[in-house]
């Protein structure tokens, strides 16, 4: 019998996940004609077309969407295979790099010290983090992220979860602001100036805005942007109040919670908001990882070292 070409399981995988040739090679840094050829072997040997076109997009054909997930688990199991063993973790000789998806607030609390840390103990381990442009798990599933960071959705019963502190918002205007000299503001001074939200999809309507729906009170939102930082950065030259988390501003420059201190003022949200865990996420296959496992260990304790005296810990 002839020997199976195990190479293959590897572009079958990608083939299967982005159900596109021109994916799968970017995904293997392979040209889209040698994917097209090894489409092509994959087809000889297993004997089903796996790739069909659907009008301008790729389908998978049954036989494909039924070993789907067997291909995914069966190439990491042989990568788990060929791994060198860890089991005495080394730290300065470990060289690895980390996929970390997480949104900009976190890294700005948290990036610098988990980078020194990680640095001290492991030199030759690199973290590169990755924005989070929505709440997907496939990343995870698919082995292209070690970790995620954030508030958890639904993100599947097979996905490992570990809570890393209890965070709030809280509202910030900039120093010129009327409420900036106020040293207690209220849900009246709250609505009366226009605010900015923050967005990943572009929506005007959060939380805060059911929590003031419920006491019967509407907020005026005249503009959306992507993220925490550009929204202070808009409040700094403007009237506007934005909303951020507040370990968000642990290590933002100018901002002080007195009037008449600092660009920026923060202040206490006059109207009772839910609170938000913020977690750590990984796949099951990395429960044993030692590496893995000690990055985590570093997660959580730089996350609990931190001052953060504006929320608390789990």
């Amino acid at each position: 019998m002839a020997e199976a070409d195990f190479n293959l399981l590897t572009a079958l995988d990608m083939l299967l996940t982005t159900r596109s040739v021109a994916g799968a090679a970017r995904r293997l840094g392979l040209s889209a004609s040698a994917m097209s050829r090894t489409l092509s072997r994959l087809r000889t040997v297993t004997g089903d077309p796996l790739l069909v076109r659907a009008g301008r997009e790729m389908i998978l054909t049954p036989y494909a969407e039924e070993i789907r997930e067997r291909t995914r688990k069966t190439v990491f199991a042989a990568r788990e295979l060929l791994r060198p063993d860890t089991t005495a973790l080394c730290l300065p000789e470990l060289e690895r790099t980390f996929i970390l998806r997480a949104n900009d607030g976190f890294i700005s609390a948290f990036g610098a010290a988990l980078i020194a840390v990680v640095s001290q103990q492991a030199p030759g381990v690199r973290l590169c983090f990755i924005p989070k442009p929505e709440k997907n798990v496939s990343q995870l599933r698919e082995g292209r992220v070690d970790i995620e960071i954030g508030v958890a959705g639904d993100m599947g019963p097979e996905i490992r979860l570990q809570a890393l502190f209890r965070d709030r918002f809280v509202g910030v205007v900039n120093s010129h602001h009327p409420l900036a000299q106020l040293t207690r503001i209220t849900l009246q001074d709250y609505i009366r100036w226009p605010h900015i939200a923050s967005s990943r999809r572009g929506k005007y309507n959060g939380p805060i805005d059911s929590a003031l729906a419920e006491l019967g009170f509407q907020r005026e939102v005249v503009a959306v942007v992507p993220g925490f930082a550009p929204a202070l950065a808009v409040v700094t030259g403007s009237e506007l109040i934005a909303q951020v988390p507040a370990s968000f501003l642990q290590n933002y420059p100018g901002i002080s919670a007195l009037p008449g201190e600092g660009a920026l003022r923060r202040f206490e949200l006059p109207v009772k908001v839910p609170g938000i865990t913020v977690s750590q996420m990984w796949h099951p296959r990395s429960d044993k990882d030692p590496a893995h496992r000690w990055l985590r260990e570093q997660l959580r304790t730089v996350c609990r070292r931190e001052p953060l005296a504006e929320f608390s810990h789990q």
